[in-house]
């Protein structure tokens, strides 16, 4: 039986250019697809293994902005950096109605395409960050399916809209998680865990690892009087931290 899945961070920016160049040219990423919508235009780059051992990025920037300025609005409020984490669902009308019965409040929620339904929690209920809750029913069974057909035939393009990809010698980085700052533990475990069905993986002294059927991973940790919201991003392969569109990515450790 499907189930819940962590997909993506995603990422915005007036201009993703650098972190493109970050992501495949530094990390050896991998663009499996793009295109462009009313008010934004996404890219994502696979950042892990060709058998599936990793995260995706999803890259996003303003575009058709006079039907749509939502995501332009946001960068002009909060600057590049963090802007949701997606959560593949099965059934998106019952996800809907487990997060309202735990007293969240959906938004946009648009069932009209049938390949893509999907809605939102806002930042104040999910700990900082939007979340994106999507039915999706695609081609590709698998992430590995996926990454095969790409590494044959190259990027889904609806349409390409992106520069050249930086080339990478060497293996490929993988992003190990996402790590999401809390002022209420208990709180974001209920969503993460609880409503969304993270797997316990590890836990300790103001800190939650949730591992996903996908292996998506997000660390909670709890930072009393601190900002709520995406602090970095654990990239194992990684030299050094850096900051990119202003999201930090930072070694994994061990």
């Amino acid at each position: 039986m499907q189930r819940t899945d962590l997909d993506h961070v995603a990422l915005a920016a007036a201009d993703t250019a650098p972190a493109l160049r970050f992501l495949t040219g530094e990390l050896g990423g991998t663009v499996v697809f793009g295109g462009q919508a009313v008010g934004f235009r996404p890219m994502q780059v696979w950042v892990g293994t060709a058998d599936g051992e990793g995260m995706s990025v999803e890259l996003l920037e303003p575009w058709d902005t006079e039907r749509n300025d939502f995501l332009a609005r946001f960068v002009a409020r909060h600057g590049c950096g963090p802007h949701h984490l997606t959560f593949k669902v099965p059934d998106l009308a019952a996800a809907l109605d487990r997060v309202r019965a735990a007293g969240c409040s959906p938004v946009n929620v648009d069932t009209s395409d049938p390949y893509w339904k999907e809605a939102f929690l806002l930042p104040r209920e999910a700990h900082g960050t939007v979340v994106q809750l999507a039915e999706s029913h695609g081609d590709f069974p698998t992430r590995r399916a996926l990454l095969a057909h790409v590494a044959a035939n190259g990027p889904n393009a609806h349409p390409r809209w992106w520069a050249d990809p930086v080339p990478h010698d060497g293996p490929p980085a993988r992003l190990v998680r996402v790590v999401l700052r809390t002022t209420d533990l208990p709180g974001a475990r209920a969503l993460y865990e609880g409503l969304l069905g993270g797997g316990p993986e590890h836990e300790a002294a103001g800190a939650l690892d949730l591992v996903w059927p996908g292996g998506g991973r997000l660390r909670i940790e709890e930072h009393p009087g601190a900002a709520p919201g995406v602090d970095r991003l654990e990239v194992a392969g990684l030299a050094r931290a850096v900051e990119v569109l202003g999201t930090s990515f930072v070694p994994a450790a061990g």
